[in-house]
């Protein structure tokens, strides 16, 4: 095969997977990548410049955040099965204290060939779903006390999940914070390799 037929055959396939993507409304590989580095970027410039970012209120120096390369491998489509009976749950803290959460429902999905389950929360005083997670990279490539990932659900049965924008708590940066624990349902097996990293000191 010529390697002109080789570029043009590339370059068809390239073009039909974004047409496929515009089609169905869908971003296309390329734009999910970009918009993830561009969030990332405005993140950092908050954490730099911002006086509410946890380093400027506690004089913590700044070096900067790291993070998993985006895979859109794990921005998952999870079922959704609300709570009926919903109750308050009450999560430790880092500082030893407790802080009241509304369950909210569980989200189910599968990770390299397992099925997951992950207990939702509502911030009922912010009016926000809350999701804090641990998994097999805690305490190694990311943080100890596992991280958070913000959620919105407005109905249905299904709900997105992207780990890509998982984050950590303040209480990565500084110990001047109290934040909350993931619920023992909610520390996996499986590693999920996407989001924040670690913050080094």
């Amino acid at each position: 095969m010529s390697r002109n037929k080789i570029i043009y055959g590339s370059a068809f396939i390239i073009i039909l997977t974004i047409i496929i993507y515009t089609l169905q409304g869908e971003e296309s590989p390329e734009e999910y990548h970009k918009k993830i580095l561009q969030e990332r970027e405005e993140q950092d410039s908050f954490m730099r410049n911002n006086s509410e970012s946890p380093f400027s209120q506690n004089s913590v120096e700044y070096k900067g955040l790291t993070y998993f390369e985006p895979d859109l491998r794990y921005k998952i489509k999870a079922r959704f099965d609300p709570i009926e009976d919903k109750k308050i749950r009450k999560l430790a803290t880092s500082d030893n204290q407790q802080q009241e959460y509304l369950e909210y429902g569980y989200a189910t999905f599968t990770l390299d060939g397992q099925q997951q389950k992950l207990l939702i929360l509502e911030n009922v005083q912010e009016n926000l779903l809350f999701l804090a997670f641990g998994d097999a990279t805690s305490a190694d490539e990311t943080y100890g006390a596992g991280r958070y990932l913000d959620i919105s659900h407005d109905s249905g049965n299904s709900i997105l999940l992207d780990f890509n924008m998982a984050y950590n708590p303040y209480c990565a940066y500084s110990s001047e914070y109290s934040c909350p624990l993931p619920p023992r349902e909610n520390l996996l097996d499986v590693a999920i390799l996407a989001g924040e990293k670690n913050y080094d000191h």
